[in-house]
């Protein structure tokens, strides 16, 4: 008999594996590799190791499945710092594409339209893709034609900030587009943006000054409004 599989059993992972340095080099031979790149042959672990603990280096196993293996003289902190700061540089370029979809029916009314067109524009100026399904139910799927205008229709009013990636395709009984931002596409929100931040940044340099008096008018003086108020009682 089998036995029972226990619940919430995860079969172990495989340690990723991890860079030898120094100590945790335990092999005979390496050939060893300076830090300037130059091939200083095979040698005893323990006499490369020596060497760059002579340089004040770390002693970088590179190349664990070559015969002998191949180690490197290097600063082993330095090198895991590039490492990350390349991986993260990666990162912040890596595109990444999200996609919307937003579902209409042939006959859909002014109002509802009009939202569902705000809505593929909030999506564009967003930067996502926006697929657009049209819905056939019955007699509408005879005729195609109504849900292909109506997707031209909205490809044509957000085609300031939204082009066709996609052809309007027919499939089932859906009825589908795919729209990808312009270069236009967020520009209105960033600008909005910037305006928001500047003046956020003229509030918080401002924010220990009084504020100025009207340009034009005089500033009132305590025997003008006794004045005043004597006249007033009169």
């Amino acid at each position: 008999m089998r036995p029972r599989r226990r619940s919430g059993f995860e079969p172990p992972r495989r340690p990723e594996p991890q860079t030898r340095i120094n100590d945790a080099i335990r092999v005979p031979k390496v050939r060893l590799i300076g830090e300037n790149g130059e091939q200083l042959g095979i040698k005893t672990t323990d006499d490369a190791r020596e060497y760059a603990y002579g340089k004040n280096l770390d002693l970088v196993e590179v190349a664990a499945q070559a015969d002998p293996p191949v180690a490197r003289v290097m600063d082993y902190g330095k090198y895991r710092y590039e490492l990350e700061q390349k991986a993260k540089l990666a990162r912040k370029h890596q595109t990444q594409i999200n996609v919307k979809e937003i579902k209409l029916r042939p006959k859909i009314g002014i109002h509802d339209y009009e939202t569902k067109k705000g809505h593929v524009a909030r999506f564009l100026n967003q930067r996502a893709k926006v697929k657009v399904t049209i819905m056939f139910r019955g007699r509408e799927r005879e005729h195609p034609d109504r849900g292909r205008d109506l997707l031209m229709r909205l490809a044509d009013d957000v085609k300031e900030i939204g082009l066709i990636e996609t052809q309007p395709l027919l499939e089932g009984r859906n009825m589908t587009m795919v729209l990808g931002p312009t270069k236009n596409a967020g520009a209105k929100r960033d600008a909005q943006a910037e305006d928001t931040l500047g003046s956020e940044e003229e509030i918080q340099g401002d924010g220990h000054r009084e504020a100025d008096a009207p340009v034009g008018e005089p500033e009132s003086q305590p025997g003008a409004q006794v004045a005043e108020a004597e006249a007033g009682v009169q």
